[in-house]
């Protein structure tokens, strides 16, 4: 491992790979409940230019962008923003909405250098709780969360997928 790995706000440059880190994860995960024909259907091209609008041009000050990096090779990407939830208050909770690290790069620390890097930003940003949805099945993430401090609030949703409900829950940590 090298010690050249870091954390940074993203950079509209950063938008193609971003994409394609995010489509392959997209893929990977979502292959048994999504319809293998809107899968293949994502345009990276069409994602990266969403990206560079929303790295750009934010629709809020503290919707953020972050990039892990290995040298100057983007190993996974999160995006932080006011949380929308019927039950939030967007002035004191924040939102993890994406968090990605390329599965080739997984276990080699980005992702907890990303983790503390969302919350040092939204904590900067004066919010005082983050909230994850995450897949109720997806143990191995839930396990490192809870590890970190993360824990379910009772809060939970679902999806219209092809071959059922994708059901999340919800996690949230105290940022004071």
């Amino acid at each position: 491992m090298s010690a050249d790995v870091s954390v940074r706000l993203a950079w509209p440059d950063d938008s193609a790979r971003i994409a394609a880190v995010q489509r392959e994860h997209w893929v990977r995960t979502y292959a048994s409940t999504v319809d293998p024909a809107e899968l293949e259907a994502l345009d990276e091209s069409v994602m990266a230019q969403r990206w560079a609008q929303l790295i750009s041009a934010p629709r809020d000050a503290r919707m953020r962008t972050l990039v892990a990096l290995e040298r100057a090779a983007l190993r996974g990407f999160a995006l932080v923003h006011p949380c929308h939830d019927p039950d939030a208050d967007q002035v004191r909770d924040a939102e993890i909405g994406e968090f990605v690290v390329s599965a080739d790069h997984q276990r080699e620390g980005h992702g907890s250098r990303l983790l503390h890097a969302c919350v040092d930003t939204v904590r900067a940003d004066g919010f005082e709780r983050a909230v994850w949805w995450v897949s109720p099945t997806d143990d191995a993430l839930r396990s490192w969360l809870v590890a970190s401090g993360w824990d379910a609030d009772g809060a939970h949703r679902e999806f219209a997928g092809a071959t059922g409900p994708l059901k999340q829950v919800r996690l949230h940590t105290m940022l004071t």
